[in-house]
C-alpha cells in the first residue's frame, strides 16, 4: 500500500483511535534549559539568541584558535595518515593513504600533492625558513613528479615517504629555536 503525498503532508489519526499519549507543549516542559557545559539558560536569553542567529560563511578561520603545539600534531597526524597508517599484512612495510589514492592515474598524484603541499604552507604559517620550506618543496616536488609512473611511483610513494620527511624536518628545526 503506498501513501499519497496529503498522507505525509496531514498523517492519518492512528488506527486504534487515539491519539498519540506523549504530547508536547511548551506549557509541559519542566526544569531549566541546559547548554552543552551544563549552564542554565534562561528562556529570555534564548529568545534573543534565536532572533540574532544566523551563519556567516567565509567568515573566519575554523583552525585560527590552534596552538602552536597542536598545528603541529595535526601536521603530524596528517603526515602519519598519508605516509604510515597502515601496514602490508605479513610484512613489516608500512604505507598510508597517499599510496593508496595515488593508484588512481594522475588524478590521484595531483590529490595526493595538493595536500603535501598544504602541509609545507601550514609549516611556512608556523614560521619555518624559506630554506626549510624549500627543502620541503623539494620532498614533495619529488613525491609528485616520480609518483606519476604508473605502480614503480606508487612503490616509490610508500618507500619514500614525503611527508613524514617534511614533518620531521619542521619538528627538528623547531627544537633548535627558542621556547617563548
Amino acid at each position: 500500500m503506498t501513501m499519497s503525498d496529503d498522507d505525509i503532508l496531514a498523517p492519518r489519526r492512528s488506527r486504534s483511535g487515539s491519539g498519540s499519549h506523549a504530547t508536547f507543549a511548551a506549557k509541559q516542559a519542566r526544569g531549566p534549559i541546559i547548554d552543552q557545559e551544563g549552564h542554565e539558560i534562561r528562556p529570555e536569553t534564548l529568545e534573543q539568541g534565536f532572533r540574532e542567529f544566523r551563519f556567516e560563511f567565509g567568515q573566519g578561520n575554523p583552525f585560527g584558535n590552534l596552538t602552536r603545539e597542536q598545528r603541529i600534531a595535526r601536521l603530524e597526524a596528517i603526515a602519519k595518515l598519508l605516509d604510515v597508517a597502515f601496514i602490508l599484512p605479513g610484512t613489516n612495510i608500512r604505507y598510508g593513504i597517499d599510496g593508496l589514492i595515488g593508484l588512481i592515474p594522475v588524478v590521484g598524484d595531483i590529490i595526493t600533492t595538493a595536500i603535501s603541499l598544504w602541509l609545507v604552507r601550514e609549516a611556512r604559517a608556523l614560521g619555518a625558513p624559506w630554506y626549510i620550506t624549500a627543502r620541503m618543496l623539494g620532498n614533495v616536488a619529488v613525491d609528485g613528479v616520480v609518483g606519476l609512473v604508473p605502480f614503480a611511483g606508487d612503490a616509490f610513494d610508500v618507500m619514500f615517504r614525503a611527508n613524514m620527511r617534511n614533518v620531521r624536518l619542521l619538528r627538528r628545526w623547531l627544537e633548535k629555536q627558542p621556547r617563548i
